[in-house]
């Protein structure tokens, strides 16, 4: 049975709130600390670039095959327990990296950890979405900024291993062990019962009515992450060769792209749950959509390094709340159990993150960078227009 809101005490209600927070920061941390040694991986199994590349889109693929079954676990045992449960065989599928003995079997624990990732994303993020329903008040963008915080976290803890020289298996390993029993020690603290609430008698159950009409609105929240999707990527991907080939600055300066981005990122997101309470979830997508759109336009009309940079914060800041505005959209859909919606939109923000880098560079290729970024002035127009579709109030009421 699920809790109902009135059974729930303040401190209970804090605790789970600290527990998601807690999952949110182990999954960043556990990819990411396996970053910085990728160099040493390929070494190691003496790999071309290609290769590694090869090894590396199983990743993407792994969650594409996995996202859409995160509802069915999530239905059977709770987002709480899948979060967890799968946060610890994440760290161990992160692990197998440093034990693969050829490219088989890398590309085979990437998969695992795509996959893995996949599910435990849409499980922390439903079991945020519980927590933050009976809150009563937005909590969603700060989770995702703790997230922002254990990437950073996790690429200074791998950093550090590799400049100290730490076998990558016993780096790995004690992550591993480490961060998992993290993530198994906050499940007593999360939410029990099903995320679902039984329904009452007589009730229609929330499945059923209305199924068929959620389509299209999941449809236009899909369109809105792939848009997410655009901006991230921007950065992470193209920032740093659009400084350094269109601009050409040098290598330091043209990793400031992604810090600008990232960090503008973080910023709206730990704050973002404030500006959402105040002026509602679709009115700061629609202004993050503005504000990402003039940015980089600005940025690619005038092309210099302070304007790109300016840019490319602009953008960070623009997109900070659109995926978890979309995920909390999606959740509360009419017709579908909390989950399923929540499930389909991870699984489109993954088709946007693998077509995003193969369209920009295709067009980069036929055109030029410069040309190929405005996908993000129109990822940027797309939300201003489509973030309509977003309920008017960020979080619904207690029930």
């Amino acid at each position: 049975m699920s809790v109902a809101p009135a059974t729930v005490d303040a401190a209970r209600l804090r605790r789970a709130r600290v527990a998601v927070a807690t999952c949110f920061f182990v999954n960043a941390v556990f990819y990411a600390n396996l970053v910085p040694r990728l160099p040493q991986v390929k070494a190691e199994l003496d790999l071309s670039s290609t290769a590694l590349g090869a090894a590396l889109a199983a990743l993407p693929l792994g969650a594409l095959l996995a996202a859409l079954s995160s509802a069915v676990f999530i239905r059977r045992f709770g987002s709480g327990p899948v979060a967890s449960a799968g946060l610890v065989l994440l760290g161990f599928a992160v692990g197998a990296v440093a034990v693969a003995p050829n490219w088989l079997a890398l590309a085979a624990a990437l998969l695992v950890t795509g996959a893995l990732d996949a599910v435990v994303d849409v499980a922390q993020n439903a079991h945020g979405l519980r927590v933050q329903r009976l809150y009563g008040r937005s909590i969603l963008n700060a989770f995702h900024g703790i997230w922002s915080i254990g990437a950073v976290a996790g690429g200074l803890l791998g950093s550090a291993a590799a400049g100290l020289d730490v076998p990558l298996d016993v780096h790995l390993g004690v992550s591993a062990v480490v961060f998992g029993a993290l993530a198994l020690a906050v499940l007593r603290a999360m939410l029990p019962g099903r995320d679902e609430p039984a329904p009452v008698t007589g009730e229609v159950p929330r499945e059923f009515p209305r199924r068929r009409a959620a389509i299209p609105a999941l449809a236009v929240l899909g369109v809105l992450a792939t848009c997410a999707a655009f901006v991230e990527d921007a950065g992470s991907s193209w920032s740093a060769l659009y400084l350094r080939g269109e601009l050409d600055t040098g290598a330091a300066v043209a990793g400031l792209g992604f810090v600008a981005l990232a960090g503008a990122m973080t910023v709206g997101r730990l704050a973002g749950d404030r500006f959402v309470d105040r002026f509602g979830q679709r009115r700061v997508a629609r202004a993050g959509g503005a504000l990402t759109a003039v940015g980089m336009g600005l940025a690619l009309a005038v092309p210099s390094v302070p304007t790109t940079l300016m840019g490319f914060a602009m953008a960070g800041l623009g997109v900070a709340t659109l995926v978890p505005a979309v995920y909390s959209a999606a959740d509360e859909l009419p017709g579908l159990p909390h989950g399923v919606g929540l499930a389909v939109i991870n699984w489109l923000l993954r088709i946007g993150f693998l077509v995003s880098p193969l369209l920009v560079g295709v067009l980069a290729d036929a055109i030029s960078l410069r040309f190929a970024l405005l996908t993000v002035v129109l990822a940027g127009l797309g939300t201003l227009l489509l973030g309509r579709a977003l309920p008017r109030r960020r979080v619904p009421d207690q029930v």
